[in-house]
């Protein structure tokens, strides 16, 4: 599925293919995420072609979809490792890091812009910079300014560039600021980069209960929730002529009947009383530094959640439409975790030796906290109806088994006492006494499908139930039927016993 290949300059050779059996890594994992540099760790085995190839810092190596043309991961490779076992096994061990690391590898030169500059501006100057000092390495690090479409009036960008490393400018002149999404994007051998609001799209293709979701794991952070924020001006010049370094700040409380804070009610109740507070080191005016906090807090005041998913990519093997990528929102469906929304892909792990491995965190979930007060409820309310339905149908099942022990019991009592009749009359009674042992086997595979039931209760069950339609209820019913039949037929062959011990006095039949 997954072919690696490194390269030294400019010459390529391929050290895992999924159809050359002497050419594997031993192990490959591929970690995708947003604005952050991609990573790839792998191990190789001394007879692969790649094993005294690699250089640190200078070979470069990238991993691909083979299934969809798409590379997975591109970078270079920064840290060997030597391992030999206590069997005598070498093995080399790399850790990769991806293109975006190449900022690490400049610092910026002091600039001074125009006032008020647009993120285009810093990031064009930025990137000038940058290539300015990888300009003459042995392999391009080089980018070319791409889209820029993150915009914020109400934030006022530094007009200074400062010596600082290059993705750590990036980092605190824009990201920190203006939010937004790095991406790296190619066209014709030029590398670009992009600074959108949002990278990916809205997918259809979902990833579902009993389909392809193997394994979920939902987190909830309440940590970044405030329930009281108190919002800070600009600092006002101090009158104590001791005080050098802490001054006072403009607050909202002269506008705010002296509350210095403002909060938001069912946070509170949600979470009692967290306090913080946020800066505008612009703001002089109260009632803009009220309407500031108002904004920030509707704006920012969320319960952050978080999942980790295992799925199976259909697509690989042609059952869905599209593969999942970082960025992109899919539908995921659990009903009995109460999860139906569509959720962002934020980091994606690639197992490269076993694809179904590979594992999705999703997240960009952000719930107010009357939305989380609700869903918390709406989860109890599923988990006692689920919980009454199992009760409903273990007592069903219950009765059930009791009525089993009863027929067995009179079948047991039917056939003992055939052959004792059949011992003392000496009447040929072998096609009755067949019906009852075949019955006493039909009332058995009854029991052990009870024991079935009873034993296991599957999440797909359980989804059903929630439904309204357990296959559990389909068995019951079909098991309540046989019950009628055979105990009909046992008071068939019980009258046909009495008949037998008090034959008619004057012809008749048995």
């Amino acid at each position: 599925m997954y072919k690696v290949t490194i390269i030294n300059d400019g010459e390529e050779t391929v050290i895992h293919h999924p159809d050359f059996n002497g050419i594997k890594a031993v192990t490959g994992d591929v970690r995708i995420g947003i604005n952050a540099a991609s990573g790839f760790t792998f191990s190789i085995l001394p007879n692969n072609p790649g094993y005294n190839l690699i250089r640190p810092l200078k070979t470069l190596i990238n991993v691909q979809n083979v299934k969809t043309g798409n590379m997975e991961f591109e970078g270079r490779i920064v840290m060997p490792t030597e391992t030999m076992s206590d069997a005598g096994v070498f093995a080399k061990s790399f850790i990769c890091e991806g293109e975006l690391s190449y900022f690490n590898d400049s610092v910026q030169r002091f600039t001074r812009l125009s006032t008020n500059p647009t993120a285009r501006t810093i990031l064009a100057r930025i990137l000038m910079n940058h290539n300015r000092y990888v300009a003459d390495d042995v392999y391009d690090k080089t980018f070319q300014l791409g889209n820029v479409t993150v915009e914020d009036s109400t934030v006022a960008l530094n007009s200074f560039i400062e010596y600082d490393a290059t993705l750590e400018t990036i980092k605190t002149k824009l990201l920190d600021l203006l939010g937004g999404e790095l991406q790296i994007r190619k066209e014709n051998g030029v590398r670009y980069l992009d600074y959108v609001d949002r990278i990916g799209e809205t997918k259809p293709t979902e990833i579902r209960l009993a389909k392809n979701l193997k394994s979920i794991q939902k987190e909830v952070d309440p940590s970044t929730v405030i329930t009281r924020l108190v919002p800070l001006g600009k600092a006002r010049e101090s009158t104590d002529a001791d005080s050098e370094d802490s001054q006072p700040r403009v607050t909202i409380a002269e506008v705010n009947d002296g509350l210095e804070y403002i909060e938001d009610s069912k946070a509170k109740e949600a979470f009692s009383i967290v306090v913080k507070t946020q800066i505008w080191d612009d703001v002089e005016v109260p009632e803009v530094l009220m309407a500031r906090g108002k904004s920030f807090l509707n704006k920012n005041n969320r319960v952050q959640t978080k999942y980790s998913i295992t799925a199976l990519d259909l697509a690989l093997i042609n059952l869905d439409a599209d593969t999942f990528e970082v960025g992109n929102y899919y539908p995921v469906i659990n009903p009995v975790m109460g999860i139906n929304e569509s959720l962002r892909v934020i980091e994606k792990n690639i197992n490269i030796i076993n694809p179904n491995q590979n594992t999705l965190t999703f997240g960009d979930t952000f719930k107010t906290a009357s939305k989380y007060i609700s869903d918390a409820k709406k989860s109890q309310k599923t988990i006692q109806q689920l919980t009454n339905t199992i009760s409903q149908q273990s007592t069903q099942i219950s009765t059930i088994s009791n009525d089993l022990s009863t027929t067995k019991q009179e079948l047991s009592t039917t056939k003992q006492t055939l052959e004792s009749y059949q011992s003392t009359t000496g009447t040929n009674l072998s096609e009755v006494s067949n019906q009852v042992v075949s019955l006493l086997g039909v009332v058995e595979d009854l029991q052990q499908a009870i024991a079935d039931i009873e034993s296991v209760v599957t999440v797909e069950q359980i989804q059903l139930m929630q439904q309204g339609i357990s296959n559990n209820a389909d068995g019951i019913t079909t098991i309540n039927e046989q019950l009628v039949n055979i105990n009909q037929t046992i008071d068939g062959l019980n009258q046909r016993v009495t008949n037998l011990e008090n034959p008619p006095v004057e012809g008749g039949t048995v």
